[in-house]
């Protein structure tokens, strides 16, 4: 694999239960995933949103230089990950498929967004907004 594993970073809601859940719990092999809530990077959502991407639609993967957005983070992580624990090998077989990843991912956005509404929390843009 080419790209530089050891400075993957995955940006991603800290307040989705399961976003967090799954960023912790997902392990590369030979590297290692930097976390970044962006909920606590407000001027990162900001660059981010700039440039096209918004963290509510979906959470970003960088390695070394290039960027993966949404259902392509997932399917990249998916590809770079360890096969060590049943998390890792059940997101590994399920979204290294781009294809599933892309069609499934939508259905994680909904979930996301229906956590978020049952905990009473806000969505990371109207956060930023509220900040200001």
């Amino acid at each position: 694999m080419t790209p530089d594993k050891e400075n993957a970073q995955l940006v991603y809601d800290g307040d989705c239960p399961v976003c967090s859940l799954y960023s912790r719990k997902t392990r590369l092999a030979g590297g290692e995933l930097l976390r970044v809530n962006a909920r606590e990077h407000c001027e990162l959502v900001d660059e981010l949103a700039a440039n096209g991407y918004d963290l509510d639609e979906g959470m970003i993967l960088k390695v070394g230089e290039k960027l993966y957005f949404g259902s392509d983070a997932l399917h990249e992580l998916a590809r770079l990950s360890s096969r060590k624990g049943i998390l890792n090998q059940s997101m590994s077989s399920i979204f290294r498929n781009p294809k599933v990843a892309r069609a499934v991912y939508p259905m994680l956005t909904a979930c996301r967004n229906l956590l978020l509404r049952l905990r009473g929390r806000s969505k990371i843009n109207s956060a930023q907004r509220s900040r200001r």
